[in-house]
């Protein structure tokens, strides 16, 4: 008796190019045992499973997650630099560019927006 079998795709991506292997696995794979079935490493030697995290669809998965028909198994590389950093330092440039209000940080008004909400 055959094992059932189902269809998923492995991906990699760096600034230059993309990778994306279609496989059948049986029921059961987990996303670790589809990544080496991929032979993915191969293409990216730099892939380190015990550094970079992993997801399902753009949902970060641990490796034992158990695969599902149509998933899309796909290594996340590690980030440059800090999301929260790289707002600060924009919000913070634009205060001293004078675009945003240094007291709160947001935008500031325009004359134009003053008026209009003056004569409503």
């Amino acid at each position: 008796m055959t094992v059932p079998q189902i269809q998923i795709e492995v991906a990699y991506a760096t600034p230059e190019r993309q990778q994306i292997i279609p496989l059948r696995v049986p029921v059961g794979t987990r996303v670790r045992e589809a990544i080496e079935q991929s032979q993915i490493m191969r293409y990216f030697p730099e892939i380190d499973l015990d550094k970079q995290k992993v997801g399902i669809w753009s949902k970060t998965v641990k490796l034992e997650q158990e695969l599902r028909e149509g998933d899309r198994v796909e290594i996340y590389r590690p980030l440059i630099a800090d999301p929260k950093a790289i707002r600060r330092r924009r919000a913070e440039q634009a205060i001293d560019e004078g675009r945003a209000d240094p007291v709160t940080g947001g935008r500031r008004r325009r004359a134009t927006d003053q008026t209009d909400d003056e004569s409503e």
